[in-house]
């Protein structure tokens, strides 16, 4: 599977997916993003899958839309545009409805629908030299689709003034504005993701999925709905058996270290 444009590759619980367009800078066109799509059912079907770890081959992570996804805008219909838009759509909404977490690996240019494909990931992990950006405007177009995520990471004058001027951001800038989680140096990128994806892996995949799904749904909920909400998942995760097995594991320590934690709750 050496010409796909999607590569996937399990190892230790970790699911990893490349785009593999690396002469075009993993730019995004409908076979990529079919691509992703079989990507996460495999993801999905296998049981031992904690996390998934998105990458791209070459040079950059993704470079935004390819140039024949381009002139095929120009030469579409506006229904014709609504249902390759929706594409993407469906894309994204899939990445938040993932029981596991996605996390995005970028190195280089994640620019446009790049951009958006990386923070549409549940976390974003960059290279110092990784830039961030959302040139639409420059040829009179607009990051429709990624603004709702864009709009959820960051502030709504940050949001504004990277969509209106197209700039670029390094990765500190990016991670100052809250458009992605870490940054990590260029020389021990791979090393340090490797850590990370890991320790992830490690974590109670119950607990990390019930936590993802409420995060998300609580976008549209009113204060009083999401401690209810709250409420509801919390009682299902103490019955799951990754919780039980927790608290037993809990309660079996030595009786040192539990008090030692008492003592510190009650000074708080």
């Amino acid at each position: 599977m050496a010409d796909s444009s999607v590569l996937y590759q399990v190892n230790e619980r970790i699911a990893t997916v490349t785009l593999n367009r690396p002469e075009k800078k993993n730019a995004i066109n409908d076979d990529l993003i079919n691509g992703l799509g079989e990507a996460l059912d495999r993801a999905e079907s296998d049981n031992d899958v904690r996390v998934v770890l998105l990458r791209g081959a070459g040079s950059d992570f993704c470079s935004g839309a390819d140039l024949s996804a381009l002139e095929k805008i120009a030469d579409s219909s506006i229904y014709e545009n609504l249902q390759d838009a929706e594409q993407l759509v469906d894309l994204f909404i899939r990445f938040r409805k993932f029981k596991a977490p996605i996390v995005a690996a970028v190195h280089g240019k994640a620019l446009a629908g790049g951009c958006g494909l990386a923070t549409a990931c549940d976390l974003v992990l960059a290279s110092t030299s990784a830039r961030f950006g959302y040139p639409e405007v420059g040829i009179g177009f607009v990051p429709a689709i990624v603004m709702a995520i864009l709009r959820r990471n960051v502030s709504e004058k940050q949001a504004f003034d990277l969509v209106v001027s197209g700039k670029e951001v390094n990765a500190s800038t990016a991670e100052r504005l809250g458009l992605i989680n870490y940054v990590f140096e260029d020389v021990s990128f791979d090393d340090e993701v490797l850590k990370f994806v890991e320790s992830l892996a490690g974590k109670s995949a119950t607990a990390i999925a019930l936590s993802k799904r409420l995060l998300y749904q609580m976008d549209s909920m009113g204060f009083e709905t999401a401690l209810e909400a709250g409420a509801s998942v919390n009682a299902i995760a103490r019955m799951t058996e990754d919780c039980q097995e927790g608290i037993a594991k809990f309660l079996k320590r030595p009786k040192v270290v539990i008090e030692a934690v008492k003592s510190d709750q009650e000074s708080k």
